[in-house]
């Protein structure tokens, strides 16, 4: 019967645009895995979460060390200063470790709580303390 031509100029558009396609979703990909394979997503989340379950099992008039010493790394290598990493608001804790993004989780006891790095070593400050003031 009666066959269609398909111009081989059409063919050849629709497999340039399939590539591109391809490649830019891969490069999308590719990127991601970087971005998570340097730490900060997953660091972010395990000390704000850390943190939070501290919270929530501790009592008032207690006082807790938590060592921070990789998330320290990571953050002076992403240009932050340590002390401005992790962030309590309203029974939110956000732990930033890079210039974007960051992770929050909260924490359900109704207690104040206090967040600095620990000092007592001016030398090596790696660690935050954290402690449980009476309920609010």
């Amino acid at each position: 019967m009666f066959k269609k031509r398909v111009k081989k100029g059409a063919i050849l558009m629709e497999n340039v645009v399939f590539i591109i396609l391809n490649i830019l979703f891969l490069s999308i990909l590719i990127l991601f895995l970087l971005k998570q394979g340097q730490g900060a997503a997953l660091l972010e989340q395990s000390y704000a979460k850390q943190i939070a379950l501290l919270i929530d099992s501790a009592e008032p008039g207690m006082t807790m060390i938590l060592d921070m010493s990789k998330a320290k790394d990571l953050a002076e290598k992403n240009g932050l200063e340590f002390k401005d990493i992790v962030i309590n608001t309203d029974n939110i804790i956000t732990v930033r470790l890079s210039e974007s993004g960051g992770y929050s989780y909260s924490y359900f006891k109704d207690v104040d709580v206090s967040l600095y790095p620990d000092n007592s070593n001016p030398e090596d400050i790696d660690s935050y303390v954290i402690k449980i003031n009476e309920y609010k």
